[in-house]
């Protein structure tokens, strides 16, 4: 039998060797089997297209109450900021602050490089929802960017009232049980974590306002959608240098708001990216 296929979907061909420890059965294109697989994929398409119909109808329906406005402790928390915001920063701020002082929830895409400041607009959003009573929640894709989100929250908050959390990896089962017992009562206001806080019944969160998505390319569509349909009514920010082909056609054709960082800060350094084993000797370079 011969398929054919466009010439601009030939990537999508990959060879059998790359399956070579993989149990694959090809099955015939007229076997039943082959139709069966079809129509089971075609039925669950139909069926998430369905859910995610009903998600984006209801949060079109929902209101909340705006966010108070910025007072005196969130100007202080814009001073002790230690470098110089770029225009494109001040203007992501500015309509992300626009989004909080409405009455429709918030779904808003920051795209930005890498280093372009998308983590400070985010803090600076979750500032202000945290000043209005609400907790936050930072949902990121791998440990390891967790920690560092940890670290740079925790630094960036220091000498302000917010109490930060981490779910993770590296944290042990007893802590991680206390912190979402914390979480439930209130007492933590900004919570970082990974896949963990998607599991059904993972974490309970006493006053949500804000869900930051961190590299939300990295997550799967029902994972994202599913937050809005378990959250409701709450405002989300989602972060990325490389968004995926539907967000991004989401988000130019309004059904999400956009906001872009194509200005780098002033003196930052091109990234440098290296495959191969350790060298100390590029590590000092790169470091000078």
């Amino acid at each position: 039998q011969r398929l054919l296929i466009p010439v601009l979907q030939s990537y999508k061909l990959t060879g059998l060797n790359e399956h070579e420890n993989e149990n694959i059965t090809l099955d015939s294109l007229r076997s039943k089997a082959w139709k069966n697989k079809s129509r089971k994929t075609q039925e669950q398409a139909e069926a998430e297209a369905k859910i995610l119909l009903e998600i984006y109808a209801k949060r079109e329906l929902e209101r909340r109450k705006p966010f108070d406005e910025p007072n005196e402790m969130y100007d202080e928390f814009i001073k002790a900021f230690p470098y110089n915001e770029t225009s494109d920063q001040l203007k992501a701020v500015s309509e992300i602050m626009k989004d909080l002082s409405s009455n429709y929830p918030m779904d808003r895409l920051l795209v930005g490089d890498v280093g372009f400041g998308k983590t400070e607009v985010a803090l600076r959003a979750a500032f202000r929802v945290i000043n209005s009573g609400f907790q936050v929640c930072v949902l990121v894709p791998t440990t390891i960017l967790a920690q560092q989100h940890f670290t740079t929250f925790q630094s960036r908050l220091s000498g302000f009232p917010v109490k930060v959390g981490l779910v993770s990896r590296f944290v042990s089962s007893k802590e991680v049980k206390k912190i979402l017992e914390l979480t439930s009562a209130g007492q933590i206001d900004i919570l970082i974590g990974t896949h963990k806080l998607l599991q059904k019944g993972g974490v309970n969160f006493k006053r949500l306002g804000l869900l930051i998505i961190d590299e939300e390319h990295r997550f799967g569509v029902m994972h994202k959608e599913g937050l809005k349909q378990n959250y409701g009514s709450v405002d989300i920010l989602s972060l990325s240098a490389t968004p995926i082909p539907r967000t991004l056609a989401m988000s130019l054709r309004g059904l999400r708001s956009i906001s872009v960082l194509s200005t780098p800060p002033e003196d930052r350094l091109p990234v440098s990216t290296y495959a191969g084993g350790w060298n100390a000797a590029i590590i000092r370079s790169e470091e000078r």
